[in-house]
């Protein structure tokens, strides 16, 4: 998990507290500062989700170039064996 997805959890989960108690008590700017530390907390989560993204797309990027490597090695050998069956044979 992302360290970005957890710092923003935390401060969604900060925000929440302090809306809530601004709600409980009254206090419309603790409401207040807490509906801005969720927003904030939304935010980084989100980015949090884009870099993982980014990271599972570049992870399939390289499982696919080596997967195309093998391939094309595995081609090389064949086409290696064809030749050297036809030198063979002529």
């Amino acid at each position: 998990m992302d360290r970005d997805k957890i710092k923003g959890k935390m401060e969604d989960i900060k925000g929440r507290i302090k809306r809530q108690a601004g709600e409980w008590t009254g206090d419309q700017q603790l409401q207040d500062e807490g509906t801005g530390d969720q927003i904030k907390g939304k935010a980084q989560n989100a980015w949090g989700n884009v870099k993982e993204g980014a990271h599972d797309v570049a992870d399939d990027v390289r499982e696919g170039v080596d997967r195309m490597k093998h391939d094309m090695k595995r081609e090389d050998r064949k086409m290696d064996r064809d030749i050297d069956r036809k030198r063979d044979a002529a």
